[in-house]
Formats: structure tokens, sequence, C-alpha cells
């Protein structure tokens, strides 16, 4: 295919029109995402995932801005994909994003995307792993994830992140509630945006008290950090509390590991959603047995077992 070939020519050389062409691709899960990902996925590995997950309104992109301008002073070049929700009317999505983040519209050291969930439950689109992955083999050395606003069980991008920083406000209702819920366990970095409001040292010494209750037995405790990006104060912290991290990961040889792990079961849970396509392909050749379950004449276990066997002797 010659326009791909093209296409990846240009991606290599850092046409950054090229690398949009292939996130929409991955995006719209085209035909050739196979051929692409094959291409690009020997150039990864090399960025620094940081994901940012907290409720709406908590200040995720304001934040992202400020952290991406740092990270910009220190030379470093951002990859940013960040998720909004999709509309359940229109199937568009906000896209605000973009708009918060226009300082960096014309640096050429800064790539933001934008990308709706599409139904995906879990804090993510469906399709962010492949394109967080086409913008480290693009040559980005940070890429930063930002959520779409979560709440207790919207956790997927502790699967994807090597470090993840947890987002949290004063006045937003119960704090221990919110400390309570799951999403607290997956921060490698606390922070408490608006720090400027009433109730934001209130929130910063409960998150403290949370993690002296749990005793912290692993060898990493979360730093809590105030921050606020109307003022600046604290973006600096927090940068550090990232690097921080890192260094951690890399002392105690575990960001091969979180690595290695993601990579299994990514490719699992590639293999599950291939086994599904060609189960929905193959549903009018296997629709009897499912009817010989539904009239109770066999089990589900045996009707499982005997698709499974239709489908291994004509796939093998």
């Amino acid at each position: 295919m010659k326009d791909l070939e093209s296409l990846m020519e240009r991606f290599r050389g850092g046409d950054p029109r090229a690398l949009a062409r292939v996130i929409s691709y991955l995006e719209n899960e085209e035909p050739v995402v196979e051929q692409i990902m094959e291409q690009i996925y020997p150039f990864t590995g090399k960025a620094y995932i940081i994901g940012i997950t907290g409720s709406p309104g908590a200040g995720k992109s304001s934040l992202v801005d400020c952290l991406t301008s740092l990270l910009r002073q220190k030379g470093e070049t951002v990859g940013i994909v960040a998720v909004d929700p999709t509309s359940p009317f229109t199937g568009g999505a906000l896209l605000g994003d973009r708009i918060r983040m226009q300082n960096h519209a014309t640096d050429r050291g800064v790539f933001i995307r934008s990308m709706g969930t599409r139904g995906s439950l879990g804090g993510l689109a469906h399709t962010t792993a492949d394109v967080v992955k086409a913008m480290d083999a693009f040559g980005f050395s940070r890429v930063i994830v930002e959520t779409v606003g979560v709440g207790q069980a919207e956790l997927d991008i502790m699967h994807l992140a090597d470090t993840v920083v947890v987002v949290l406000t004063p006045g937003a209702g119960d704090a221990i509630q919110t400390i309570k819920a799951g999403i607290m366990e997956i921060a490698d970095v606390f922070v408490i945006n608006k720090s400027d409001l009433p109730g934001s040292d209130k929130i910063t010494a409960e998150v403290e008290m949370m993690l002296d209750m749990q005793g912290y037995q692993q060898k990493w405790r979360p730093p809590v950090i105030k921050t606020s990006t109307l003022s600046g104060q604290g973006i600096e912290e927090l940068l550090e509390a990232i690097e921080n991290h890192r260094n951690h990961l890399l002392q105690e040889k575990a960001l091969g590991e979180k690595r290695w792990s993601r990579a299994r079961n990514e490719t699992l849970e590639l293999a599950q959603h291939i086994w599904q396509r060609i189960i929905t392909r193959e549903l009018e050749h296997i629709r009897p047995i499912l009817d010989a379950v539904a009239r109770r004449e066999k089990g589900p276990y045996q009707g499982a077992r005997e698709i499974t066997s239709y489908l291994l002797k004509k796939y093998k």
C-alpha cells in the first residue's frame, strides 16, 4: 500500500501531520491499524508516561498545561492525550482540553490530541493505549494522559501510565468519602489542586492521615503536593515528585517489570478482542448450538466447548 508507505516514511521523519493521520487511523480502528502498529512498535518504550486523573472540575487540564510549560523549559518534548466524554446524543465530544492548552498550539515540541471515550467506561478510550504508543514511537520524551473525569471504578489509567497523579480539590463534598474511593488506591502522587481555596489544608491533612493509617508497607509513599494553576504554586514540586517516583521505579527495577507486565496484559486483551470478533463473525454458523442451549437440550458449558472446538478447527 503506497499511501501507507509514504505516511510511515513521513511519520519516521518527524512530520506532525503524519502523526495526526496515524492517530486518526488508530482511533477509527481502520483496517491498516495492524500494519501501522507492527511498524511503530519496535520504536516504543522510550517515553515516560504520566497519567493525570481525578473528578470532573478538578483542574486536570490546567495542571497538564502548567506541567507541559515546565517540561518544555527543561527541554523535554511532550505528547498530550486528553480524553473527553462522548455525548450519548450526538456521538461527539466537547474536546475542550485543546481550548485550555492553546499556549502550546504553535510549539513543535508539543502535540495535543483530544479523543472521545466512544462508550468506554474506564476513564480512557478503547484506543488510548495505541495512541500513546504512536506518540512514544514518534519521539516524545514525555507523554501525558489526562483521563475523563472519573469516579471510583474508572481505573484504566493505572494499567497505562508509569506514574499516576490523582488530583483532588477542596470543597468537593465529603473528602473522606472521596479518599475511600477506589481511585485513591492507584495514586503514585496526590495533588491538592486549587489550593488557594478554603479547605485545602483540611483535605491535605485527611489524605496524609489516610496514608498514615494504611501504614504504607510499600517502599514508595505517595507524596501530597498542594498546587494552584492560577499562581503556579507547587507545579515545580509536582514535577519533582513525578521525577522522584520515576527514579524510585528505576532504582527498584520496578519500571521494567511494570512495562513487561503491561505488554503481556495488552497482548492477552488483544487476543481476547480478536477472539470476540471471530465469534461475532461466525454467529450464523454457531447459532444452532446457541439455540440448543436456549431450548435446554445442551448445557451452556457443553455449548461453549462445542463453539470453541468448531472455531479451533476452522481457524487452525
